[in-house]
């Protein structure tokens, strides 16, 4: 469904991915892991044209773009496959939750306001809600932005959500209730590919897991693979760092 190869990346002299190869199914839960800088959110940003890679190949079902000369048009046929959740919200402060939600379809998708508005309070409900539609981002919990910002992307109908790290910029308290939503909204069978340090979060909800470190797919599998008996000796040091040691038993 979704296939990335020989993805590079870099920032003058830094390489920040140098030759990623992904390959994502309809209704996976793919969580990508690593340390600061191996290149995770550049990844991300890359697949939704936010940062143009220098070299490789993207498909989303039908739609083929090739990253470093890919024209206007290729790139919007990609973005309207894919939509991006976003570690601090980016709301628009000056618009409600509900108008925060319909203007990717009113702007973008050139939807008719009423239509629009119908489907976005469909998507404010799913996330709870609906209660916040005439709400501003500064009457709102940082747990309730990222969950207007959820339902920004669920309102779009893509192929694929891509989350980056959507609770790093949460009060600890507040990290719970947007991980329900996620987990919410993966039951429902969307395909999502999430860059997150939250360990319980992708062992109760990924199928599929990816360490990368220094641009590179160091190893990935099952995340009972992955968390319990990984293979490479990078792969158990980033594990024995941030893991319980009654899940890492190696």
């Amino acid at each position: 469904m979704i296939e990335i190869k020989n993805i590079h990346k870099a920032f003058g002299k830094n390489k920040v991915l140098r030759g990623v190869d992904i390959k994502v199914e309809k209704g996976d839960v793919v969580v990508i892991l690593g340390p600061s800088g191996s290149g995770k959110t550049t990844l991300l940003r890359c697949i939704n044209f936010l940062e143009r890679a220098d070299e490789g190949e993207i498909w989303i079902n039908d739609i083929h773009a090739k990253f470093k000369n890919a024209g206007k048009r290729e790139i919007l046929n990609i973005r309207r496959k894919t939509a991006f959740v976003f570690q601090n919200h980016n709301l628009f402060n000056n618009k409600t939750a509900l108008e925060n939600v319909t203007e990717g379809l009113i702007v973008a998708r050139k939807i008719p306001k009423k239509e629009a508005e119908e489907r976005a309070k469909e998507a404010l409900n799913k996330v709870g809600l609906s209660q916040k539609y005439d709400s501003y981002p500064c009457q709102l919990s940082g747990g309730q932005q990222q969950r207007v910002g959820i339902a920004r992307a669920l309102v779009l109908n893509p192929e694929v959500i891509l989350f980056d790290e959507p609770t790093s910029a949460l009060d600890p308290e507040l990290i719970g209730e947007a991980l329900e939503v996620i987990k919410k909204v993966a039951k429902e069978g969307i395909t999502m590919i999430v860059v997150t340090h939250e360990m319980s979060f992708a062992s109760d909800v990924a199928n599929h897991v990816i360490f990368m470190d220094g641009g590179v797919i160091v190893e990935e599998g099952a995340p009972g693979e992955i968390f319990t008996k990984p293979k490479e000796e990078r792969t158990r040091q980033f594990l024995k760092r941030i893991l319980p040691e009654s899940i890492y038993y190696i």
